[in-house]
């Protein structure tokens, strides 16, 4: 009688029945947001090691930046995290306007933190939607879809653009508002505050997606600064911390009645959700605010005259946001030429999605998908 082994498994010979497994999750995965790959070590069903891997989409901005002028280089920020771009503009133009000493008008300043609040609402509709659909629940992307078409019209009619909208410019906007948008506006934002409570009923009122977030994926405040963690993920973990509030830019400091920092302490996968639940409650608050305030101003411009060449005086600066995924930061070096000799960009994704390293180890690998999604990234704000 012959026998013949055709194959083992962890528990055939020369295995003692613990060796390690090494899982690949991604470059392309649909949990992953994008071209990221985590490579996990795994003793079972948990995760001993996790080790996320960057690099894949890598399109080398920064350097491009230092080849483009002022002008050109804003159609290079607004990509690298494409949910937020009215707010990755934002940073570049400040931090020139910064080192010209230049004042921006009025109406301009109002208008960009209007239009700041309205992108960071698009920004937090598809996560609202998409984390559920990882999850297993496919209706709540329909409905925030629907609640982002609403906010999609209004930034498209007045940018021009529909996802990279290219509105801002060194020294205010790019034109004025169309006539009767800011009515259009209100209609909108109206129409999202009306339809978040039926994203709170199907997904927090569902006792399936609470029993797979709750305790899930703890990130606690001591990790959040060990990575420079920041935005919705900082503050689920009680890390009360936002720009808008402590550094303000734009016509925040006149806002602090309205602006609400949300905050949870739990650090878990439901406490990321509630924050970013929160914060697009609020959001469409401070939009309200900024067209009450924008009702009362008088005509008049939304931008600077600049000279043909514009050329920003020798010296470094540096100017960060509080973008809907967390802080973005650019640290810009100039040497008095139209093109910047150094142009660093932080973005809030590299940072955050390094805490996955010590956050998964020891989470069971079920629970990987629920605690990747919570982390609400954009894989080109990681390969910059």
């Amino acid at each position: 009688m012959t026998e013949t082994v055709v194959g083992i498994g962890g528990t055939g010979a020369g295995f003692d029945g613990a060796t390690d497994m090494v899982l690949n999750i991604g470059p392309q995965h649909p949990s992953t947001h994008g071209v990221l790959r985590l490579r996990l070590v795994l003793d079972g069903e948990r995760i001993a090691r996790a080790e996320p891997v960057v690099g894949y989409m890598h399109r080398g901005a920064e350097k491009l930046f230092e080849a483009r002028d002022y002008r050109q280089i804003i159609v290079l920020a607004n990509r690298h995290d494409w949910l937020s771009a009215f707010s990755n503009e934002l940073g570049v133009v400040l931090a020139v306007e910064r080192m010209l000493g230049m004042e921006v008008p009025e109406r301009a300043v109002w208008l960009r933190t209007l239009l700041a609040e309205l992108n960071r609402a698009l920004n937090h509709l598809m996560f609202l939607g998409s984390y559920p659909l990882e999850l297993g629940g496919i209706t709540p992307i329909f409905h925030a879809f629907t609640e982002r078409e609403t906010l999609q019209h209004v930034m498209e009619e007045v940018s021009g653009g529909r996802m990279h909208y290219m509105f801002n410019r060194v020294g205010g906007l790019k034109e004025d508002l169309p006539a009767g948008w800011t009515g259009r506006a209100r209609q909108a934002v109206a129409a999202v505050r009306g339809g978040l409570p039926r994203l709170d009923g199907l997904v927090l009122g569902n006792e399936v997606f609470r029993a797979r977030t709750r305790g899930v994926g703890v990130l606690d405040a001591a990790a959040v600064h060990a990575y420079g963690v920041s935005g919705p993920i900082a503050r689920a973990s009680g890390v009360d911390f936002d720009l808008r509030r402590d550094e303000p830019y734009l016509a925040y400091g006149e806002l602090g009645g309205v602006l609400k920092v949300a905050t949870r302490t739990a650090g878990d996968c439901l406490a990321r959700f509630e924050v970013l639940l929160d914060q697009t409650r609020n959001a469409l608050d401070l939009a309200d605010a900024c067209l009450d305030r924008l009702a009362e101003l008088p005509p008049g411009p939304v931008n600077q005259r600049l000279p043909k060449v514009l050329k920003a005086p020798e010296g470094a600066t540096y100017a960060w946001t509080e973008n809907p995924l967390g802080l973005n930061g650019y640290y810009l070096v100039s040497r008095g030429e139209k093109t910047p000799y150094r142009l660093k960009l932080r973005s809030a994704s590299f940072n955050n999605i390094q805490a996955l390293g010590a956050l998964l180890p020891g989470t069971l690998v079920a629970d990987m998908v629920a605690i990747l999604g919570s982390f609400f990234f954009v894989v080109g704000d990681i390969d910059k």
